[in-house]
């Protein structure tokens, strides 16, 4: 059964996603759609069928989701999935009934999950910035060479048991991890963050206190783990270089107009703030304000307004009043994903009973 055969007439809900939902957009913004699909009944009986989500690349650049996928996302507070619940009327496309049942149930979703995915992301943003001005204000001149790390040309131990010797120690720091896989991806974040901070005052937050603290469990001599650690930051410095050379070739050209210009991404930097602002108006009202009443201040950030250390300074400002309503929140911790499992139930009859 071909997806592109039913895809169409099982889409329950589309709407309009990115600058074009947020108010920001330019005459030049590509224009995004998102939706959600309940597929055939022998996606959910049979064995042969399995469907998560249908991409269409160009303009408008297009994702439907599967029903159940959407809903998990959605329950996660996943920024990019949960918006389009909230987009104003007018940029709902296609609203079926059975979508009518998920926009009166969408409260169900909110939780103060936001308070790690909507920052989670916002920071993810942070970083590339970061990165990014570093290679604009001192790019690497060379790939880096053995002697830069007080290696000899060739390696003093056979390759192989340096490999071997850091593939023990790397599985010794990892069984002292905590197994997060039945988290969801808020919950990740927030157990991580707290993590950081714990091994931070023990010490231990650095990936090299970290190594170096499992070699010595394993007997490994100081004189060892010193040449190790040599050998595994030589192996970084080349994978930068690597990262380096590749963001040069395959930068975006309207990007690197910006980064010129502003001395950083100054698009990422609105993208930040606008996610660190939703996320904040969330936690304190319950309300996702996809249609952004800052966007004209939005679209200055992305002009320039904001210089990078002002945008740097506003976003550790705004991250400490984050976690103040994190902990105010009239939000539940998370989500009733029984009410949700409950819900996808009644769309999936609803759809299957018109539909088949």
């Amino acid at each position: 059964m071909n997806v592109k055969d039913w895809l169409a007439r099982r889409t329950i809900y589309l709407a309009r996603h990115g600058s074009h939902a947020y108010g920001t957009n330019l005459p030049t913004s590509d224009r995004d759609l998102r939706g959600i699909a309940v597929p055939p009944k022998e996606y959910f009986l049979g064995c042969l069928h399995r469907f998560e989500q249908a991409e269409q690349k160009g303009d408008p650049d297009v994702v439907i989701f599967d029903l159940r996928k959407f809903m998990n996302l959605a329950a996660d507070c996943n920024p990019n999935v949960l918006e389009i619940l909230f987009v104003v009327p007018e940029d709902r496309l296609t609203v079926t009934p059975a979508a009518e049942l998920l926009l009166q149930e969408r409260h169900l979703f909110l939780s103060r999950k936001a308070r790690h995915t909507f920052s989670g992301y916002a920071m993810s943003q942070l970083k590339r910035i970061e990165t990014h001005r570093r290679w604009l204000l001192a790019p690497p001149e060379a790939p880096p060479q053995r002697k830069d790390f007080g290696l000899p040309e060739r390696t003093v131990l056979p390759q192989d048991q340096l490999a071997a010797a850091a593939s023990l120690i790397r599985k010794k720091v990892d069984s002292w991890q905590l197994d997060l896989e039945p988290l969801d991806e808020a919950g990740k974040i927030q157990l991580q963050d707290k993590l950081a901070a714990a091994l931070a005052e023990m010490q231990l937050a650095g990936e090299d206190e970290q190594l170096r603290c499992a070699g010595r469990r394993l007997g490994y001599d100081e004189n060892f783990l010193d040449l190790l650690d040599r050998e595994r930051r030589y192996t970084t410095a080349q994978r930068q270089w690597e990262s380096f050379t590749t963001w040069q070739k395959s930068r975006n050209p309207a990007r690197a107009a910006l980064e010129a210009k502003h001395g950083y991404d100054s698009k990422h930097g609105m993208h930040l703030v606008r996610l660190m602002r939703m996320c904040g108006e969330i936690l304190a009202t319950g309300q996702v304000v996809v249609r952004r009443p800052d966007a004209d201040e939005l679209l200055a950030i992305r002009h320039g307004a904001w210089s990078y250390e002002k945008l740097m300074e506003w976003a550790r400002r705004q991250d400490a009043e984050l976690e103040g309503l994190y902990k105010t929140s009239p939000l539940p911790h998370g989500p009733d994903r029984a009410a949700i499992d409950a819900l996808c139930v009644r769309i999936v009859e609803t759809v299957l009973s018109s539909l088949g």
